[in-house]
């Protein structure tokens, strides 16, 4: 992926799996990486898609990375599909931005209404992820907090992974709720402070 986010014309990558299996926290950390280099950075959740409009999209052709999860969340939905299929054609025409999407089965296997946005999404090399194991499932959650702002430490995440549902919408999901909960209390997160949180 390093390799990827290092081209300075524009490219385009598609990620899917029908199960929980890290795809947002490959863009989390895509943009992470990017950030970091003081680069333009756009991450957009479909899946969130009903708070949002399509004129999010116009104008990112100037960035440098676009990250558009749950792109089957907009499938059937004109409007949406358009907006995506013209934002295609702006950064192949700009040719400067990597984008990265990421969907729940192939493109074909998505109920699109426009086939433009089909022949688009196959034009990208298309990857099928696997489930993470428990060391990348524990990297996932460190990143994400650190994104939020907090740190996880190693032996609290793998107290959780031991004790909680191990999907990482679910880990993600106690790992929300961890934020709120250590700003409130202005606690740091440990295993004693964990168990009281959850009642294990």
């Amino acid at each position: 992926m390093k390799a990827v986010l290092a081209k300075t014309e524009f490219c385009s990558f598609y990620f899917w799996s029908a199960v929980p299996s890290g795809k947002t926290h490959l863009l989390y950390s895509s943009c992470n990486e990017l950030s970091l280099l003081n680069k333009l950075i756009c991450y957009i959740p479909l899946n969130q898609h009903q708070s949002l409009t399509p004129d999010i999209l116009l104008g990112l052709e100037q960035y440098d990375l676009v990250c558009i999860d749950d792109i089957d969340q907009i499938a059937g939905n004109k409007v949406w599909e358009e907006a995506i299929f013209d934002l295609f054609n702006r950064l192949m025409e700009n040719n400067q931005t990597k984008l990265l999407i990421t969907g729940n089965a192939s493109p074909k296997q998505i109920h699109f209404q426009l086939p433009d946005l089909v022949s688009r999404l196959e034009w990208s090399p298309v990857y099928q992820l696997k489930e993470l194991n428990d060391d990348d499932k524990l990297k996932a959650l460190q990143l994400r907090a650190k994104l939020r702002g907090f740190e996880l430490p190693t032996d609290v995440g793998l107290f959780l992974l031991k004790r909680v549902d191990r999907d990482i919408k679910t880990l993600s999901e106690l790992l929300d709720k961890l934020d709120k909960v250590t700003i409130t209390e202005q606690r740091k997160l440990t295993i004693p402070f964990i168990k009281t949180v959850f009642n294990l």
